[in-house]
């Protein structure tokens, strides 16, 4: 009697065991359904955030274009606001310094859809260094395969040149910066994939220069390292600085979605980090 009983309770068991299993494949089924809608609505956003910015883009360039007329009547404002920055400053050896003393303005462009990718150029003054009158570096983001980044050759004049490089091209190593001239950035062009950090320290530099040094370069002209860090302006503004330290974290992203003056980030990319958690550079952090 009792192992017929047991039968019996092992059946139920059974029958139990395979409604609660249905019941959760319907639920997961339904929660897919949920995470689909969610992500069309997700593009949707990014979508409509993308022609904002492409229409902002446009507006800001004459803006941009007064700002160096004015800036190119201050001496020395580029060379002055680059070494105040805590992570730009760093990069400049004593003859990067004699070579900026020439340098008259920094452009950032665009590609007019804005999420193909962008310029970096500075714009020098005749000088006894190189030959060139602009140096720039360009970065085209591509939907399938590596970032396409390219750069000005430089055209030193006889006996001038880069005498101290040190340059680490291997994957998993990064840039030695100790004595290594800036003016190495622009040769390194190597393209770049998500699992090469080779090219870590360099794509930062141009994070900053594009999202922290161009879109308020007054800031850090009149910077003054005495001040009070406590304030939110020197929280915004020092954002970059601190993950260049420590882990990105996405929760950066919320702010930064907000402060669409600033955003300067593809579709695609933009999808991607709505969807997912993700590693990324912001300039406001709570």
């Amino acid at each position: 009697m009792m192992g017929a009983n047991t039968g019996k309770k092992q059946k139920v068991d059974e029958e139990n065991s395979n409604i609660i299993y249905s019941e959760i494949v319907t639920s997961i089924d339904k929660l897919q359904e949920i995470q689909d809608e969610l992500e069309k609505i997700n593009e949707e956003a990014s979508d409509k955030v993308l022609k904002v910015e492409q229409e902002y883009s446009e507006i800001r360039k004459p803006v941009y274009d007064k700002r160096n007329d004015i800036i190119k009547a201050i001496p020395d404002f580029w060379l002055t606001a680059f070494l105040a920055h805590p992570v730009l400053g760093r990069l400049l050896n004593e003859e990067d310094l004699k070579i900026f003393k020439f340098l008259s303005s920094i452009e950032v462009e665009e590609t007019k859809d804005v999420k193909s990718g962008y310029s970096i150029t500075f714009n020098f003054n005749a000088n006894p260094y190189f030959g060139n009158n602009k140096l720039s570096k360009t970065y085209t983001f591509l939907e399938d395969g590596p970032t396409k980044i390219s750069g000005t050759t430089i055209k030193w004049e006889k006996g001038m040149g880069i005498p101290n490089v040190v340059a680490h091209k291997k994957k998993g190593k990064k840039r030695s910066r100790d004595k290594e001239s800036f003016f190495t950035w622009f040769s390194e062009v190597t393209q770049k994939d998500d699992e090469d950090d080779a090219l870590e320290i360099q794509d930062e530099v141009a994070d900053i220069i594009k999202d922290d040094l161009w879109p308020n370069p007054l800031y850090y002209f009149e910077y003054d390292p005495d001040e009070v860090f406590d304030s939110d302006e020197v929280k915004i503004h020092h954002c970059f600085i601190s993950v260049a330290s420590a882990s990105w974290i996405s929760t950066c992203f919320i702010s930064f979605f907000l402060s669409v003056h600033y955003l300067r980030i593809s579709r695609f990319h933009i999808t991607s980090w709505i969807i997912s958690s993700k590693k990324l550079s912001c300039l406001r952090c709570k």
